[in-house]
C-alpha cells in the first residue's frame, strides 16, 4: 500500500510540470513572444516589447516595441528602437488573421503623426520576422489590449 501511495504521488507530482518548463529544462526557446502592455508614464500610449531571434540558432533576443494608442484604437503599431521609426501596424483585434500593413522604407518615420493614414497600405500576409532570411514571419501579439487602470504604469 506505502509503494503505491508513493507511485501515485510521484505520478502526480510528475504530471503537474507545465510543459514550458520541461521545453526549457531541454533548451527551447521561443522565436518570439510578447511582453505584458505598459503605459507610457507621461504619454497617452501603451506599450509591449516584442522579443525576436533573427535566426533560429540566434543567441538571446532583439527587440522592438508595439504601440497602443487608444486614440487610435483600431491598430497596433510596430516600432523599431535600433532604426528609430514604425515600421507597420496590424489590426487590434485580428481575429486571427495573420495580415499586417508593412510601410515602404520612404514612409517609415520616428512619430505616428508625420505618417500620414494613406501610407499604410491594405493588409497583406505577415512580414519576415526582423532581420531574418529563413522565411519565418512575424507573429502577431495575444489578443489582449492593455488595462486603462487609473494609476497603471511601468513597473520600478
Amino acid at each position: 500500500m506505502r509503494m503505491k501511495m508513493l507511485v501515485l504521488s510521484t505520478l502526480a507530482l510528475v504530471m503537474s510540470v507545465p510543459l514550458a518548463l520541461i521545453a526549457e529544462a531541454q533548451g527551447y526557446a521561443p522565436r518570439q513572444y510578447y511582453s505584458s502592455w505598459y503605459r507610457h508614464p507621461k504619454k497617452t500610449y501603451y506599450y509591449r516589447t516584442y522579443y525576436y531571434k533573427p535566426t533560429p540558432t540566434y543567441s538571446g533576443y532583439k527587440h522592438h516595441y508595439v504601440v497602443y494608442v487608444p486614440e487610435k484604437p483600431k491598430y497596433y503599431y510596430y516600432y523599431s528602437p535600433y532604426k528609430k521609426q514604425y515600421w507597420g501596424r496590424c489590426p487590434s483585434d485580428h481575429g486571427g488573421k495573420p495580415v499586417y500593413s508593412q510601410l515602404a522604407e520612404k514612409d517609415r518615420k520616428a512619430t505616428l503623426d508625420e505618417i500620414p493614414e494613406s501610407a499604410f497600405p491594405a493588409p497583406a500576409p505577415l512580414p519576415p520576422l526582423p532581420e531574418s532570411n529563413d522565411g519565418a514571419t512575424l507573429d502577431l501579439p495575444p489578443d489582449d489590449l492593455p488595462s486603462t487602470t487609473p494609476g497603471d504604469s511601468l513597473p520600478n
